[in-house]
């Protein structure tokens, strides 16, 4: 299968969707099948994109004003040529919005049928960053996802939310973890003394450092006589947070095997948005077996289990997330059976089962397009 892969963002971008669209090329490959990657260009002086499992077409992009780390794609016929030149059966649009909108607009227009894979609260983003803009940003999603032979919800909550707003033809299909890279068993102990010198419980934070995202929230965490925030990851909310949580460590952002070390070197893993899709990092920590707190709102619904592999809270709400941190602070022994059932929990949960189950859409959507054809 010939499968051109138009993404928002792809490495050296870190985030959940330039994640997941990379972990999709490695398995397409990995079985077999031919993806191209069509993404932003990343800005100049970034690695080239030799790591990559398979070519990839970057378009020219701009920054995203007061927020440099998003890059947004400008109009280029370099998308139309790879859709062409890859001679692609299928489209896969990963959270669209501007370089996928373009996407879907070419297979259509090329008879190509598409997959659109829904991975952002755009509503979500509205009413943080404008104070309004639900209405037309869910106005957005479902003209663009409509155009979708199929779309894909990352989570139970996000497949209501599409549904509930008229989005036709969305499936669940959910997100893989490395469980070889995150595992218990990296646990450091030199680290956690590096982190929490006096023996503090440490409970961490691992995402984008964004106003959607309301780290903000740890604050009655980090004063806990005995606990220790550490917070991974970088964004505009940065120079803000190090004055909002007193005391917590930064380490900047993190990847690879030195995030794993950290994930397994925590006590407590807090989640604080409410707008999560899915959540990759609860996910993360718990193959980690950690303990996680988090928002019940969105992704981590599916995720955690309450009173099992962690604690839902109520979202945005800070007063929740302490009494929880301070729950499990209190209890060693609720801390250790939660770890342990969470990297129960997401033992098969790998990207080469998802992935698999991802080429079973790509099946269905191929065998409905021919048969309307021979209709």
């Amino acid at each position: 299968m010939r499968v051109v892969i138009v993404t928002e963002s792809f490495p050296p971008d870190v985030n959940g969707v330039a994640h997941c669209a990379l972990q999709t090329a490695r398995h397409l490959v990995d079985r077999g099948h031919s993806p191209l990657v069509v993404a932003p260009a990343p800005p100049p002086g970034s690695a080239p994109d030799t790591d990559a499992p398979c070519p990839v077409v970057r378009v020219p992009s701009l920054p995203l004003p007061g927020y440099p780390q998003v890059r947004v794609a400008l109009p280029s016929r370099r998308l139309a040529a790879a859709l062409l030149d890859h001679r692609a059966d299928l489209v896969h649009l990963a959270s669209p919005f501007v370089l996928g909108v373009r996407g879907m607009a070419a297979a259509a227009r090329l008879g190509i049928p598409a997959v659109a894979v829904y991975q952002t609260d755009l509503a979500g983003y509205a009413r943080t960053y404008m104070g309004a803009g639900e209405a037309a940003a869910w106005r957005r999603i479902r003209s663009v996802h409509s155009a979708a032979d199929r779309t894909l919800a990352p989570s139970s909550a996000a497949l209501n939310d599409l549904e509930t707003h008229g989005v036709p033809r969305v499936r669940l299909w959910p997100r893989g973890v490395d469980t070889v890279r995150f595992r218990p068993e990296l646990r450091d102990e030199a680290l956690r003394r590096e982190l929490a010198p006096n023996g503090e419980l440490i409970v961490g934070y691992v995402g984008r450092l964004a106003p959607e995202k309301h780290v903000e929230l740890l604050a009655g965490v980090c004063g806990l006589a005995g606990v220790r925030v550490v917070v991974v990851g970088d964004g505009p909310s940065h120079a803000h947070l190090t004055e909002a949580l007193p005391g917590a460590v930064f380490l900047g952002r993190r990847t690879g095997d030195d995030l794993a070390r950290i994930f397994a070197s925590l006590d407590v893993f807090a989640h604080t948005g409410p707008f999560e899709t899915f959540c990759q990092t609860v996910q993360e920590a718990m193959a980690a077996g950690v303990p996680v707190v988090a928002p019940a709102a969105g992704g981590p619904l599916d995720l955690v289990a309450h009173g099992r592999t962690g604690l839902l809270v109520p979202p945005r709400d800070a007063d929740a997330v302490r009494e929880a941190v301070r729950t499990l602070a209190a209890d060693p022994g609720r801390r250790a059976a939660y770890g342990a059932a969470a990297r129960a929990t997401v033992e098969g949960r790998t990207w080469a089962a998802v992935g698999d189950r991802l080429i079973t859409h790509y099946d269905d959507v191929l065998a409905a397009r021919k048969t309307a054809v021979a209709a």
